[in-house]
């Protein structure tokens, strides 16, 4: 009988913001999966280190950081025939993944080729986006408004045009586009109702008005939050929040 395929989400960085369940199937797969830069530790196993056991198989999932284009569908085949090796031994294998699994979780690569011949089963996790709200004490939506995400590689007619249509907008996967991001939002005459969160739920997070942000870069786990609907919220933006900076 062949293992079960998990992907499991494990939230935004905090271990304690994962989930029972998240937490129950990873302390009971003999083998755990994780996504991994070529250049440091990986984000997702370091979330559930302190839950991890010496005999657990681990098996990074190493994609080079690079900004051309890498084939990475080349890794997730070589990754996803090893994980299947382990699948028709009969051992139960999970794959860890930052934030929600199917919230641009890099665990989608790596269903769309098992799922088909094995059984496999998504556990949620909290998101970056539930958790920069959360930290940031400022709800992203209510009513009728209209929540938009962006993510920043998307050119500046695209974004302009989404942050014109959103009442809500969240703004993510940063780093590099930091500058070009922050110059739009200002163009659209949105600073004043931008929030800057950075490494939200860790130790070393920021969180800020956009418009004080000290620098023109920002890493790649850091997200814009805006808000421009019916309710009053933007005051909340000047809220002393723990691990504000700036």
């Amino acid at each position: 009988m062949s293992g079960t395929l998990y992907g499991l989400g494990v939230g935004p960085g905090d271990p304690e913001l994962i989930t029972l369940k998240a937490h129950r199937i990873l302390k009971a797969c003999p083998v755990v999966a994780y996504p991994a830069p070529d250049d440091g530790e990986s984000f997702a196993r370091s979330i559930v280190s302190e839950y991890l056991d010496p005999s657990q198989t681990e098996i990074p999932i190493v994609i080079p950081m690079r900004v051309e284009r890498f084939p990475a569908a080349r890794i997730y085949d070589e990754k996803a025939d090893e994980i299947a090796g382990h699948l028709k031994a009969g051992r139960d294998v999970c794959v860890l993944c930052e934030g929600d699994p199917f919230f641009y979780g890099s665990f989608m690569y790596v269903f769309e080729r098992l799922s088909g011949e094995f059984d496999c089963q998504i556990v949620p996790g909290i998101s970056s986006l539930m958790a920069s709200a959360a930290a940031l004490q400022r709800p992203l939506a209510a009513r009728n408004d209209v929540l938009t995400i962006c993510p920043a590689p998307l050119d500046d007619g695209t974004l302009l045009e989404r942050f014109s249509s959103g009442d809500a907008i969240a703004v993510i996967k940063i780093g590099r586009h930091f500058a070009r991001i922050r110059r739009l939002i200002d163009e659209a005459g949105l600073m004043a109702r931008a929030g800057y969160l950075e490494r939200v739920s860790l130790d070393e997070q920021k969180i800020m008005p956009l418009a004080r942000v000290p620098d023109d870069k920002a890493p790649y786990f850091s997200m814009i939050l805006i808000y421009k609907g019916a309710e009053d919220w933007i005051g909340n933006l000047e809220m002393p929040v723990e691990g504000m900076t700036g």
